[in-house]
C-alpha cells in the first residue's frame, strides 16, 4: 500500500485527494502537487473506515481540532462520545482522543468507528497509564511497552498522531541551563522529560525514530510532530528549549518525507502576541512549509475561564500568518475536563478564528461567506442570517429570544432600524437621480 504522499509523488490522485479537492473548491492536481512537497497532509489512514477526509496545509481552508477523552478523574468514556457529536455538529474538522482514564483502548475504538473527521491520538499517555499499572513509574516504560501502543493506534485507524520525537539531550541541556518559570507543561513532554533525567537516556522516540516512521508509514498515519516543550506561560514563550526543539523537528521533517510519511509539525501554546507572527515564520522556515499545527496560542496567562477568547485571539494571527491547523481551547482550560458545552464554545470560538484567518489569507470562497451575510442583513432576511451563520443555532436562539416573531428589525434599534431609515431616504434620492 501506498502512503498518500508516495502515491502523490508517482502522479497519482486518489481518492482522498479528490475528496479534499472537491471540498476547497481547488483542483485535484494542485491537492496531489501539495502532498507530494509536504506542504500539505491528508490524515486519512484506511483503517478509518468512517472517514471523510480533510486536508491541513498551504492554500487550504485552516483547520480546527477539538481535544476529547477521558481522564483518570472521569474515566467512562460515553460522555467522550457525546462531546465527539457536539464537536463535529460545531463543524471541527478533527478530533483528538487525549484519553488517560481506564479502557483507553476501547474508548479510543469507540472514536475512531463514531467519528466521520480524522481522530488523532497521544500514543506516550497510553503508554505511561499501562507503564505504571505494569511497571509502578513512568520512569520505567520500555521502549517496547511506547512502540507497541504505537503501532497498535495505527492499526485501530488513528489519522494522526502526536509524537515526541524533538526532545533529546540537547534540547534538556538548554532547558536546564536556562530555566524556565513553568518548565514542561505538555503531559507528553513532561513523561518523556521525566524518563529521560531519570534514566539518564536519550529519548527513545529520538534515538529510534525511523522505526516509528515505518510504523506511520505501513499505515499511512501523519505524524504530528509535538512540541513537548510549548511554551506554558508568557514568560517562557521563543526561549532556546523551544527553538532548539523546533530546529531538531525540522531535521525529522525532513527524514519522515525521505520515507514517505505526511508530517505535520506542532507549535505554542501561550505567546505574547508581537511574537506570534515570528513564531510561525520560524516554523515554516525550519520545517520547509510543512503545515503547522498550533494550540492558541493564547495571549495572555490571567483569563482563566475564558481561555477560548484568549486562543481565538492568537489563532487568529497565527492563522492569518500561516499556521494551518488550530487546535482549539474551551472555557475550562486550566481549571478542569471540558463538559459539552465547553466543547461547542470552543469549537466555534477557534473556527472564529479559522475563518478570520483564511480571509486573511485570501482563501478562495472566505470574504464571499462574509459578503453573503452583508447582503441578507441589508435585505432584513433573517432566515438567510440564521443560514449563513457560523453557528446557526446559537443565531436562530437569540433572534427568537430577543424579538417578536414579526418584527422586521431587530429589538436592539426596533423603529429607528439604520438599515431601514437610510434605505428609506437613498431610495428617494436615486428616483429624484
Amino acid at each position: 500500500m501506498l502512503t498518500q504522499m508516495q502515491a502523490a509523488r508517482q502522479g497519482i490522485i486518489t481518492e482522498a485527494m479528490q475528496i479534499v479537492a472537491a471540498k476547497e473548491n481547488l483542483p485535484a492536481e494542485t491537492i496531489r502537487a501539495g502532498v507530494a512537497e509536504g506542504t500539505i497532509a491528508i490524515c486519512a489512514n484506511p483503517n478509518h473506515k468512517n472517514l471523510i477526509p480533510r486536508g491541513v496545509g498551504k492554500g487550504l481552508t485552516t483547520k480546527v481540532n477539538a481535544n476529547i477523552g477521558t481522564s483518570s478523574s472521569y474515566p467512562d468514556p460515553q460522555p467522550e462520545l457525546l462531546k465527539l457529536a457536539a464537536a463535529i455538529e460545531a463543524g471541527a474538522d478533527a478530533v483528538m482522543d487525549l484519553s488517560t482514564g481506564d479502557n483507553i483502548e476501547a474508548s479510543r475504538r469507540a472514536i475512531i468507528e463514531a467519528s466521520t473527521v480524522m481522530v488523532g491520538t497521544v500514543p506516550i499517555y497510553q503508554a505511561t497509564v499501562e507503564a505504571i499499572k505494569k511497571h509502578g513509574a513512568v520512569v520505567h516504560m520500555t521502549k517496547e511497552d511506547l512502540f507497541d501502543v504505537i503501532e497498535q493506534q495505527a492499526k485501530d485507524g488513528a489519522d494522526f498522531m502526536t509524537i515526541h520525537c524533538g526532545i533529546n539531550r540537547n534540547v534538556l541541556k538548554a532547558l536546564l541551563a536556562e530555566g524556565r518559570v513553568m518548565d514542561v507543561v505538555s503531559r507528553g513532554g513532561s513523561f518523556i522529560t521525566g524518563w529521560m533525567l531519570h534514566n539518564d537516556q536519550e529519548n527513545p522516540l529520538y534515538e529510534y525514530y525511523d522505526e516509528i516512521l515505518d510504523i506511520c508509514a505501513k499505515y499511512d498515519v501523519v505524524i504530528s510532530l509535538g512540541d513537548g516543550l510549548r511554551p506554558g506561560c508568557l514568560a517562557d514563550a521563543t526561549d532556546r528549549a523551544q527553538i532548539q526543539e523546533l530546529i531538531n523537528l525540522g531535521e525529522l521533517t525532513d527524514r519522515a518525507w525521505a520515507k514517505g510519511v505526511q508530517v505535520m509539525v506542532e507549535g505554542p501554546g501561550h505567546v505574547p502576541y508581537n511574537q506570534i507572527a515570528a513564531n510561525i515564520q520560524l516554523q515554516k522556515s525550519l520545517c520547509k512549509n510543512a503545515p503547522f499545527y498550533v494550540l492558541g496560542p493564547l495571549v495572555t496567562d490571567v483569563a482563566p475561564g475564558y481561555d477560548h477568547i484568549t486562543s481565538a485571539i492568537g489563532g487568529t494571527l497565527a492563522g492569518a500568518a500561516g499556521a494551518d491547523f488550530l487546535c482549539y481551547v474551551t472555557p475550562a482550560e486550566h481549571l478542569g475536563l471540558p463538559d459539552i458545552n465547553d466543547v461547542r464554545e470552543g469549537v466555534i470560538a477557534t473556527r472564529i478564528a479559522a475563518h478570520a484567518a483564511d480571509i486573511a489569507k485570501g482563501v478562495p470562497g472566505a470574504l464571499e461567506w462574509d459578503l453573503k451575510m452583508a447582503k441578507a442583513r441589508k435585505e432584513l432576511n433573517w432566515s438567510e442570517q440564521i443560514k449563513l451563520a457560523l453557528d446557526p443555532i446559537k443565531a436562530q436562539r437569540y433572534r427568537s429570544e430577543k424579538n417578536k416573531a414579526d418584527d422586521e428589525a431587530c429589538s436592539m434599534c426596533g423603529d429607528y432600524c439604520a438599515v431601514k431609515i437610510v434605505e428609506e431616504y437613498l431610495q428617494a434620492a436615486r428616483k429624484k437621480n
